[in-house]
């Protein structure tokens, strides 16, 4: 297990001090990657810097993206914390369920804006969604606060060696790469066979599209087989008449 395949991604950050917080929080753990969507601040500035404190070589090696798609590209398994549970068709795990986590894939644990948090067409590139046990009459944490818990616990976990996915370590699970050119290539066929109808319905059915397919736990394989089976949407005829 390897801390260097965690990382802590903010999408849509809104305080300078909370970003500075957050790095503080994750190089406390011995995580080294923070990953910044479309942050409100100028990223960097010095008020960022300053209350990272001694966790500056993180904030000047983050990595900025205009786009979460593009921001866990790389990513083998995303998991988004929320204080409510607003996809219904995302699995929902525990702290406690991390240690079924394969912490050899790359990880990232994504937080939403300190404003409204994640949106459900954010948390529809999530593998799982948790949350946070707190005061069910004030379950509001600040950022910064939830990325220490989760840094505390994946930390714990890694350094305990914890078990792993019970899935067959001889299967080789596709990563978050992999599974977002086959949706995107599944919509483009469907979209040539003028599938998304009607057209105010296309932003929900992408999101449960994208859901789907992120929590199937595919495997390399399964992946090569559903895309030869997308690509060949393009020989038969349209899908709808």
């Amino acid at each position: 297990m390897s801390f260097n395949n965690i990382s802590f991604i903010l999408h849509q950050p809104q305080l300078s001090e909370n970003i500075g917080a957050c790095a503080r929080a994750i190089k406390n753990f011995n995580f080294k990657k923070l990953i910044i969507v479309k942050p409100r601040p100028i990223f960097p500035n010095d008020k960022i810097l300053a209350t990272s404190v001694g966790a500056k070589d993180l904030i000047i090696s983050a990595k900025v993206h205009e786009t979460l798609e593009s921001a866990v590209k790389k990513v083998d398994y995303v998991i988004a914390t929320s204080a409510r549970f607003r996809n219904k068709n995302i699995k929902h795990i525990t702290l406690e369920d991390l240690k079924k986590i394969d912490f050899n894939k790359k990880v990232a644990f994504l937080f939403g804006s300190e404003a409204s948090g994640l949106s459900n067409n954010e948390i529809s590139y999530a593998n799982y969604t948790m949350q946070i046990p707190t005061n069910p009459d004030f379950k509001s944490l600040n950022l910064s606060h939830s990325v220490i818990i989760i840094a505390h616990t994946a930390a714990n976990i890694i350094n305990l060696q914890s078990s792993k996915y019970s899935k067959s370590k001889k299967v080789t699970l596709a990563s978050k790469m992999d599974i977002q050119a086959m949706t995107n290539l599944c919509i483009k066929k469907l979209e040539e066979k003028n599938f998304f109808k009607p057209l105010e319905k296309r932003p929900i059915m992408l999101e449960n599209l994208r859901s789907i397919f992120s929590k199937m736990e595919l495997s390399e394989k399964e992946i090569r087989i559903l895309s030869s089976v997308f690509a060949s949407l393009a020989k038969k005829g349209s899908l709808t008449k």
